[in-house]
């Protein structure tokens, strides 16, 4: 599904699996860059699906994984493999995709595995910038549903789209989860004033407004 001019909706359960969440590809002048990867199962349904775009999944050169939950990661390793694209991951939650931790991947919710997978491009600090055909993609920390959480930001066409995954947690112990640093987070957010937001599970908000509506619901929800 076309988001944007070269940003395209190409995974979550309505066009892939019920278990994965939302994957994105952005095309940047024939150069792809990919966030996130679904739960594991539907490696080639996400490929078909870049392929139905008019894209060449060949042409991935990031994979950027917005934080270590498996409905994020699974397919990773297949794409690293087949595709040669370069995984990107913040430096708190890299440790537990390189180990396959199943706690920490939550694998151990779906009753799987996630085996231990190489980060190419470990993230630090607030923010990263990638320039792709000399325009900008900022990744940003997000901490609080994940202590590695980012969000991903760019412009394309006048419109600011942000891809923030699992705004709405859920903000558990065994994750490392930490609302009050959510909080700030989603701070950072909303002073980003986005046009579109990209989420991870409940769908993508054209406007402004209802993406500012989105994340103020949650910080209200929460306290």
């Amino acid at each position: 599904m076309k988001i944007a001019e070269g940003i395209y909706l190409i995974g979550g359960p309505n066009l892939t699996r019920s278990e994965d969440a939302a994957a994105y590809v952005i095309d940047f002048s024939g150069d792809l860059v990919m966030i996130d990867a679904g739960a594991g199962r539907s490696a080639r349904m996400l490929a078909g699906n870049i392929e139905e775009a008019g894209l060449d999944p060949g042409r991935i050169t990031h994979l950027i994984l917005t934080h270590c939950h498996i409905d994020h990661i699974g397919a990773a390793p297949c794409f690293r493999d087949k595709y040669g694209c370069r995984l990107v991951a913040h430096e708190l939650d890299a440790g537990a995709i390189e180990e396959g931790d199943p706690v920490m991947t939550a694998a151990n919710w779906y009753e799987t595995e996630f085996p231990p997978t190489p980060i190419d491009i470990k993230i630090s600090g607030p923010e990263h910038s990638f320039r792709f055909q000399d325009r900008e993609l900022l990744c940003i920390h997000t901490p609080g549903h994940t202590p590695g959480s980012i969000s991903v930001f760019l412009e394309r066409d006048g419109r600011k789209v942000l891809f923030g995954q699992d705004i709405h947690g859920p903000f558990l112990p065994s994750f490392g989860s930490d609302i009050n640093v959510w909080r700030q987070s989603m701070e950072k957010l909303l002073a980003l004033e986005p046009d579109i937001l990209c989420e991870g599970h409940f769908g993508i908000f054209r406007s402004r407004a209802s993406a500012e509506a989105y994340i103020k619901k949650y910080m209200k929800m929460y306290g």
